[in-house]
């Protein structure tokens, strides 16, 4: 039997596995084993597979896998899920740094039921190697596919629009942007609506899910980076999303992302 947690930050839902102490899933079965169960009808249902692991870098690990089998770099949501449930479980204490592949990143907790985590995300980066028609440089307001496409890297890679209305046809466009050849990774699609100097709203399409997601951690991240760089709003910034608010800040050095959790259930498998 295979014990497992179910939490989500905003909707973006996530499947547990606890391999602080030992290892439950086989490193060349993890892909597997999030591809059966993130299935929504035959199995669990998730965006993604956690997997809490040690760590000889950090105070914990966390490995995920997206809904399709591929591994992540890393995940906004997904990793304050991993905190909440790593400081129920008594492994950190309020500020702890958890190792990722895309480096290790601090995190806090702020309220008193360890529902609310900041995640210090370190600095957007912005540079690309390839640009269409343009040779080196930043990726910002890159013409392609009838919008004006800017590309950050927050731990993975983000496309950021800017749009006027959010609606549903928006979607059937990200996977012409999330499969172009000038990302040759892929990448995660967001479209932004400035709604003030303070406050945006959000809709991804995210890789490795194929669709659209009710939140996206580093998806909020990159659009306030993008946002700011063009003057669209200030520093700090609440994104609204289908599934809850996020509130990003971003100071010289770093950007830090804010959002509540929550465990859903438990369960053997």
């Amino acid at each position: 039997m295979i014990h497992f947690t179910k939490l989500h930050g905003n909707g973006n839902d996530f499947i547990l596995i606890d391999e602080f102490r030992k290892e439950i899933i086989p490193e060349n079965k993890k892909s597997a084993f999030a591809v059966k169960y993130c299935d929504r009808r035959f199995g669990i249902g998730a965006d993604g597979v956690l997997y809490l692991e040690v760590s000889d870098k950090a105070n914990i690990g966390m490995k995920i896998f997206n809904a399709d089998g591929t591994e992540a770099e890393m995940c906004g949501n997904g990793i304050r899920c991993l905190v909440k449930y790593a400081l129920d479980k008594g492994y950190i204490k309020e500020a702890a740094r958890v190792e990722t592949l895309a480096g290790v990143l601090s995190i806090t907790s702020r309220v008193a039921d360890g529902t609310w985590i900041t995640v210090n995300m370190g600095m957007p980066e912005f540079a690309r190697e390839k640009l269409p028609a343009k040779g080196t440089g930043e990726f910002i307001q890159v013409r392609m596919h009838g919008y004006e496409v800017s590309a950050v890297n927050t731990g993975v890679p983000h496309a950021v629009i800017f749009v006027d209305s959010l609606d549903d046809t928006l979607l059937d466009d990200a996977l012409k942007i999330r499969r172009d050849h000038v990302f040759p990774k892929g990448t995660n699609v967001n479209f932004a609506r400035v709604d003030s100097k303070n406050e945006i709203t959000v809709r991804t399409y995210e890789r490795g899910v194929e669709g659209e997601t009710l939140s996206c951690g580093t998806g909020s991240v990159a659009c306030v980076a993008v946002a700011r760089r063009l003057g669209k709003t200030g520093d700090r910034v609440r994104v609204n999303t289908k599934g809850g608010e996020l509130v990003i800040t971003i100071k010289d050095d770093a950007a830090f992302m804010e959002g509540q959790v929550e465990r859903v259930f438990e369960g053997t498998i």
